[in-house]
C-alpha cells in the first residue's frame, strides 16, 4: 500500500511539472499575441473586450488540456453579459481563475497587486486593465473600489473573490465588504458564483495537482440594487455570505453528479 501511495505522488508530481511548464510555454507564446490585440483593437474596443476574450480561451485552454479536471456548470445560462455587474464567488483553489474564465462573460478581475507581476500572464492582466489592490491598507481598498466603479462606468463588469485569498480547506471564510460597499456605492447588481470541488484538485500553498477532481460552478440568480436598498455594507456582505454558505453546503451534499 505504500508502495502504490508512494507511486501516486511521484505520478502527481511528474504530471505537475508537465502541466506548469505547459502553462509557462504557452503563455511565453501566447503574450505578445495578446499585446498585438491590445495594441490593434484598443482605438474602437474601450472595454478591451475582444483582448478579454482571449484572456478567456487562454485560461480555458489549461482545463480543457487536463482531463483529470471534470468540470461542470449549473446555470451557467444566468450569467449577466448585458449590462454591467459585481460577480462575486468564492475561492478554494488557484484553479477557481481558469475556471471562472470558462464563463466566457466580459469582466475585470480584481487581484491583490503582486499577481500583476508574474512574468506573461500577470502582464496581460496589465494589458487588460484589471484592477489592481494593494492588500492591507485602507488607502488599497478605497484605490480598488475607484478603479472598479470607474470600469463599471465604462461598461465592464467585475470579478472579485470577497474572501480575499484562497480558503485553506475549502470552508468558505469571513467576506471582506469592498466588493459590496462597491454595488451600493454604484448601484450596480451583484451575481453570486459558487465553486465547489476545487480545494482537492489543487490546494493553497501548493503546485502539485492531486488526481481526478469533480469541480462545480452553480450560477445564481443576480441581486437587483433595489433588493438591497437601505443595508448597508456589513449587513450586505453578510447575507451574500450566508447565501454562497448555504448553496455551497447543498452542492457538497448532493455530492458529484
Amino acid at each position: 500500500m505504500n508502495s502504490c501511495w508512494g507511486k501516486t505522488i511521484v505520478g502527481n508530481q511528474v504530471i505537475s511539472i508537465c502541466y506548469w511548464g505547459f502553462v509557462l510555454g504557452s503563455s511565453i507564446v501566447l503574450f505578445p499575441l495578446a499585446a498585438l490585440i491590445r495594441f490593434t483593437t484598443q482605438l474602437f474596443d474601450r472595454r478591451l473586450a475582444l483582448l478579454h476574450r482571449f484572456t478567456c480561451f487562454w485560461a480555458a485552454l489549461y482545463t480543457w488540456i487536463y482531463p483529470r479536471w471534470k468540470l461542470t456548470f449549473e446555470a451557467k445560462e444566468k450569467a449577466v453579459r448585458n449590462r454591467p455587474v459585481i460577480f462575486v464567488a468564492n475561492h478554494q483553489s488557484l484553479v477557481d481563475i481558469f475556471v471562472l474564465f470558462r464563463l466566457f462573460v466580459h469582466f475585470k478581475w480584481v487581484s491583490k497587486a503582486e499577481n500583476f507581476r508574474i512574468p506573461f500572464i500577470g502582464w496581460n492582466m496589465s494589458l487588460n486593465r484589471y484592477i489592481r489592490l494593494d492588500r492591507g491598507s485602507l488607502r488599497g481598498n478605497l484605490g480598488m473600489i475607484r478603479a472598479a466603479a470607474s470600469a463599471i462606468r465604462g461598461g465592464s463588469s467585475v470579478m472579485i473573490f470577497p474572501e480575499g485569498t484562497r480558503s485553506k480547506d475549502g470552508t468558505l471564510q469571513k467576506f471582506r465588504p469592498g466588493a459590496f460597499e462597491l454595488a451600493l456605492m454604484t448601484g450596480t447588481p451583484l451575481q453570486p458564483i459558487v465553486i465547489e470541488g476545487s480545494a482537492g484538485a489543487l490546494p493553497k500553498r501548493s503546485y502539485v495537482l492531486r488526481g481526478t477532481h469533480q469541480i462545480r460552478v452553480r450560477v445564481l440568480d443576480p441581486i437587483a440594487p433595489e433588493l438591497f436598498a437601505g443595508y448597508d455594507a456589513a449587513t450586505l456582505t453578510e447575507n451574500v455570505r450566508d447565501l454562497l454558505a448555504s448553496e455551497l453546503s447543498s452542492m457538497k451534499r448532493a455530492g458529484p453528479r
